[in-house]
Parts: structure tokens; C-alpha cells; sequence
């Protein structure tokens, strides 16, 4: 699972038969203080997260498994949102 969080939502006129009825959102993959690693993505929330949350997310076969629908095309999927983070500081 990777941290992320929301920045924006996608709004598509067509989508694959599978992705009916699902919002799909733009995800930026952060680390553990928050900070942007990487370029953002769009994801399947099935979650109905808001933007500007922390949230889990998978991708790649683990990320289609979400979608209850066999044969996906799903790449990327929030699986949780964050209430908490607490970081252990190692010295």
C-alpha cells in the first residue's frame, strides 16, 4: 500500500462498463511527512473520500480487486482513509 493524497477529481463523460458508478479522483503519492514523491495519478474511490484527505492506496492486479466486476482495467485503487498518523522519531 502507498500513502497518497487527493488533490482533485476526474470527471469522465465515457467510461469502460466496469467503472460504472464509480468516481475516479487525482491521487499524489506523499510520504510519511506529507511531502509529494512522484507525479499524481488518477484512482478508483470506492470510498468516497474528500479531497484534501490522506488516504492508502494500491495498484497494479491488487488495485482491480477492489472493483467487484471480473476483468478491470483498474490500475489504481484507494483502499482506506487516513484518521491518524503518529511517527516513531529513530535516532
Amino acid at each position: 500500500m502507498k500513502l497518497g493524497k487527493i488533490i482533485g477529481r476526474v470527471v469522465s463523460t465515457q467510461k469502460v462498463e466496469s467503472f460504472e458508478g464509480l468516481k475516479l479522483v487525482l491521487v499524489q503519492p506523499v510520504n510519511e511527512r506529507m511531502e509529494s514523491v512522484g507525479d499524481a495519478i488518477v484512482a478508483v474511490d470506492t470510498l468516497q473520500a474528500d479531497i484534501g484527505q490522506a488516504i492508502y492506496f494500491e495498484v497494479s492486479k491488487e488495485a482491480s480487486r477492489v472493483i467487484e466486476r471480473e476483468m478491470n482495467p483498474c490500475d489504481a485503487a484507494i483502499v482506506g482513509i487516513v484518521d491518524d498518523m503518529n511517527i516513531l522519531k529513530i535516532k
